[in-house]
């Protein structure tokens, strides 16, 4: 049964991060660009929680500050300098950056600041080093608008992006300081959208304008979502970092089921006459003893190395705690992970299962005084681990009976979500007194206005004009943000439309069946379509040759042409088989046109080898010089 999104109250508010494609980082000098010195660095830090100047220590950062967590940086000393290591005061705001973030904000009407004054935001889960990120407000205002829609924009604003996770660990975390410091565009709309349709819509309208600065990055990891959800009767839901647009919708619409049906659970509760108190009252048990010699390969691992199993009762909510990919369950359980890390956390509703017999199941039931209405959870690890986790099952269940929780959450591919940390604060905000204001000077924006680029629009049509390709494959250039690379090797001699086709359709298609099209660089495909305009390959060739380039990236368009044994004969070869070929067969089809046979005879020698343009005229040539073919 399809939702209607008005009767449930859904707003939507929408954050669009884009990294912007300057030369230098947002506050110091260093390369936005990966850069390889040879000159390898490695520290360690540990981040803790402090009080605001109002006295008030963020919820999120003490979140993090719990997990206590050893945070080791790696770098490379041609992309990060003393500034990423907070060793040195950042330098001035990048101008180049702001001049892109003005652009923008002229393209949608925003209202740019006469002052740009940096602001220091608390983040201490390691992926900045100085336990802050740096951020300022451009502009306000302004608006896109989605089918007759008009979606405000609250803030235009330019922050630093985060350092890159490496590996996790149980108590520590391993960051690349490579990306850190690059200048980001933060797009941030009010919450007007009401479906994820709209969701979809405005994501794609500010990427679309983004694009049309021409002064963002492309590529994997350039651009992230971070949507702000809500349902009537429920708190505000921020999910982080949705990578492709094509998840938005999705990752809407599996929070709208995950609220509502939360909202379902609460209500549910209540008339079963559950109480918060009762629920945190539950003494936890050791059920180590009981189930020592169980055959659950969960159980027995933990064990076998001293680990302990803990239960406790959840009062009343049997049947609830289970379900499809939204349940319960996994509410309690992703949120015990999330503070205590350990993983090892069942529930009733799915057993028995995980190797635990109904038997078993019933002497737990027994232990822990859980009658037929009650559920129960189990925690597997260390003594201290598992009795903590089963502590968070328990917080997390009191909330289910009370309300429908505001949090922060993480997107997973698919479009779920999962549990991160505490929404922050108002207190995670103040003044960056290392960094002095950058003026906005009206010559600066009359300047700006004066240059403003085309629209992509405007783009499309003169690609259209000048390269004869059709709307939708000049639209397909553009949402694949390849047009760049098309006007970098249009001039290549091979036809344009091939070459949109290659950067649009194939590589989709090389995508969706797991190659990683990342690797193929503009260079190796330059050469390749170098070596299809010679004649060296013909453009059938191109799948299995891009599909070689991206699994050996160290290998260059000839190697792969060769290794795939795609290298085209000589001309001279290619027509001597011609003529041999008709020759041989032509005889046999007597007062019949015998081009389509020969010719099909001709691509299953060549495929891939040589152009079937070039086969089909010289196999006509041969045809008419024998008085058999026009």
């Amino acid at each position: 049964m399809a939702l209607n999104y008005r009767d449930i109250g859904l707003k939507v508010g929408l954050e669009v991060h884009r990294q912007l494609n300057t030369a230098r980082k947002l506050f110091c000098d260093c390369p936005t660009e990966p850069v390889e010195s040879g000159q390898k660095i490695e520290f360690m830090r540990r981040l803790r929680e402090a009080q605001s100047e109002l006295g008030e220590v963020d919820p999120a950062a003490r979140f993090e500050a719990r997990r206590s967590r050893t945070i080791v940086y790696r770098a490379d000393m041609g992309n990060v300098c003393l500034v990423e290591m907070d060793e040195e005061p950042p330098h001035q705001l990048n101008s180049e950056a702001l001049r892109i973030a003005l652009t923008f904000a002229k393209m949608v009407g925003a209202q740019p600041v006469d002052e740009v004054h940096v602001m220091r935001k608390i983040v201490i889960d390691g992926s900045n080093t100085t336990g802050f990120q740096r951020t300022c407000i451009v502009a306000t205002g302004g608006s896109v608008r989605i089918k007759g829609k008009e979606v405000p924009i609250q803030t235009i604003t330019l922050e630093e992006d985060a350092a890159r996770i490496i590996e996790t660990g149980e108590d520590t975390v391993v960051y690349d300081l490579s990306r850190l410091g690059v200048p980001l565009i933060e797009v941030s709309t009010a919450p007007v959208i009401g479906s994820p349709e709209e969701a979809y819509d405005a994501a794609a309208s500010i990427g679309k304008l983004l694009r049309a600065t021409q002064g963002v990055k492309r590529g994997l990891g350039t651009v992230r979502q971070d949507l702000n959800i809500s349902v009537s009767g429920g708190g505000l839901v921020e999910v982080k970092g949705v990578q492709e647009l094509e998840e938005v919708p999705k990752v809407v619409d599996y929070e709208v089921r995950r609220l509502l049906h939360l909202d379902k659970v609460r209500s549910m509760l209540r008339a079963r006459g559950v109480k918060a108190a009762d629920v945190l009252g539950q003494p936890l048990h050791d059920l180590t003893g009981l189930l020592a010699s169980s055959k659950s390969r969960l159980i027995s691992s933990w064990v076998l190395k001293g680990g302990k199993v803990m239960g406790v009762r959840l009062p009343g909510f049997s049947g609830l705690l289970g379900g499809g990919d939204v349940r319960l369950g996994k509410e309690l359980s992703d949120y015990a992970k999330a503070w205590t890390g350990i993983e090892g956390i069942i529930h009733s509703d799915e057993l028995p299962g995980y190797g635990l017999t109904k038997e078993e199941v019933d002497a737990v039931r027994s232990v822990l005084g859980a009658g037929g209405g009650d559920g129960f959870a189990i925690a597997v690890g260390p003594e201290s681990k598992a009795r903590e986790a089963l502590y968070f099952v328990l917080e997390r269940a009191a909330v289910a009976v009370e309300e429908v929780p505001g949090e922060t959450r993480g997107a997973k591919p698919g479009g779920m979500t999962v549990y991160l940390r505490p929404r922050p604060g108002a207190a995670r905000m103040y003044p960056e007194t290392d960094v002095p204001p950058s003026r906005v000077t009206r010559g600066l924006l009359e300047e700006i206005e004066r240059n403003l680029p085309p629209t992509l629009e405007e783009l499309a049509s003169r690609l259209t004009s000048k390269f004869g390709l059709s709307t939708q494959l000049v639209w397909e250039l553009i949402n694949a943000e390849a047009v760049e690379d098309f006007e970098s090797l249009v001039n290549t001699g091979v036809q344009p439309s091939f070459i949109a086709s290659l950067l649009t359709e194939t590589m989709k298609d090389l995508k969706r069946s797991g190659v990683r099209v990342e690797n193929i660089d503009l260079r190796r495909l330059h050469g390749y379509l170098k070596l299809v305009a010679e004649g060296r390959t013909a453009k059938e060739s191109a799948r299995e040759v891009l599909a070689y380039l991206a699994n050996n990236p160290d290998s260059s368009s000839l190697d792969a042409v060769r290794a795939l044994g795609l290298l085209a004969p000589t001309v001279e070869e290619v027509d001597r088989e011609v003529e041999a070929l008709v020759e041989e067969l032509a005889p046999k089809f007597s007062g019949k046109d015998p081009f389509g046979p020969l010719m099909g005879e001709l691509m299953k020698r060549y495929r891939g080898r040589v152009d079937g343009a070039m086969l089909s005229r010289l196999l006509r040539e041969k045809l008419r010089e024998r008085g058999i073919a026009k």
